[in-house]
């Protein structure tokens, strides 16, 4: 018997690369029947260096994180995905999502979008898809196409249509 993934996690940041790895995971597990599993986390460490910490600071990224959380499960369904789940983290991302999310959710696959930031950004911060990569606790399918499997940037440097064609 073939592998089959059960429970699918996506990292949903806002970025190019992750709304890639949605809709490729959408495919994925549609033909895994599996349970599609979004995960937005707010990085704490962006809050330290605010003076004056404002929890309404806090309460405006989380609801602006959900009602975009909630989209992409539409989205999800509206593409005929029935189990389609989302969660709001806190906390530093690459740990959330290569450990945490995966064992306290049963993940056996996560797909993720290929980094966006440049060799220095990654030198100073670290990529989030490189630690998942290297210390996930499952299976990581990291996207760098499109629907079509073509590259994310055409040649010029811009980024491909999302769209299935």
């Amino acid at each position: 018997m073939l592998q089959q993934y059960k429970h699918i996690l996506v990292a949903i940041d806002g970025s190019y690369e992750a709304e890639l790895a949605f809709q490729k995971a959408v495919e994925v597990a549609k033909r895994n029947e599996a349970e599609l599993f979004l995960v937005h986390v707010i990085d704490t460490r962006a809050f330290q260096n605010v003076s004056s910490f404002d929890s309404a600071m806090v309460e405006q990224v989380t609801e602006t994180a959900k009602k975009t959380m909630e989209q992409y499960v539409a989205m999800a369904k509206e593409n005929g995905l029935d189990k389609v789940n989302f969660s709001i983290e806190y906390g530093a991302p690459k740990v959330v999502v290569a450990k945490e999310i995966p064992k306290a959710q049963d993940i056996d696959l996560i797909m993720i979008g290929a980094t966006g930031l440049n060799a220095v950004e990654r030198l100073l911060i670290g990529s989030v898809t490189e630690y998942v990569t290297r210390t996930a606790v499952c299976d990581v399918l990291v996207v760098r196409t499109d629907l079509n499997n073509k590259p994310a940037l055409n040649q010029a440097g811009k980024k491909a249509d999302i769209q299935p064609k």
